[in-house]
């Protein structure tokens, strides 16, 4: 039995964060689910657990990659605070991957993006890429988050 959102249907998953060892044994679905979730919910510590430890994100606004778990964490608790009206609107998976479309604001702009989730072999996300447009939403996003973490989000 799964949960249907805009004319699809996804797996039911059980409520509360999932522990590190539950969530490396979840399918790539299961866990793309999870971290769809985590985001929706805004638990920033549920959607760390979606992560490999040696987790590769490839920031919109960013050239050089993070890597590892306590790279990411502040850049993503500080997204959840900044984006407002964040929704998603459509996924697309593949074997090993899964891709979620978003909708959101930052301050005055409307912007849409893409979360690129890639798996590893225990079915968590190895690499997390994110694309968002327009160019205009994108420069704002880039001075709200250097705010943000400037201040130690």
């Amino acid at each position: 039995m799964g949960t249907e959102r805009d004319g699809q249907t996804f797996p039911q998953m059980g409520a509360g964060s999932q522990t590190q060892e539950e969530s490396a044994q979840l399918t790539p679905t299961a866990n793309a689910e999870a971290f769809r979730r985590a985001i929706e919910q805004r638990d920033s510590a549920a959607l760390l657990q979606t992560l490999a430890p040696d987790v590769v994100f490839h920031s919109p606004i960013v050239h050089k990659a993070y890597v590892g778990r306590d790279a990411v964490a502040p850049l993503l608790a500080a997204i959840l605070e900044v984006f407002v009206d964040f929704r998603y609107v459509a996924e697309y998976s593949a074997p090993d991957g899964h891709v979620l479309l978003f909708h959101t604001r930052v301050a005055d702009r409307e912007l849409e993006g893409v979360d690129i989730l890639t798996f590893d072999s225990a079915g968590l996300v190895r690499e997390f890429s994110v694309m968002v447009r327009p160019y205009s939403a994108a420069t704002t996003l880039r001075d709200v988050m250097a705010a943000r973490l400037a201040q130690g989000a």
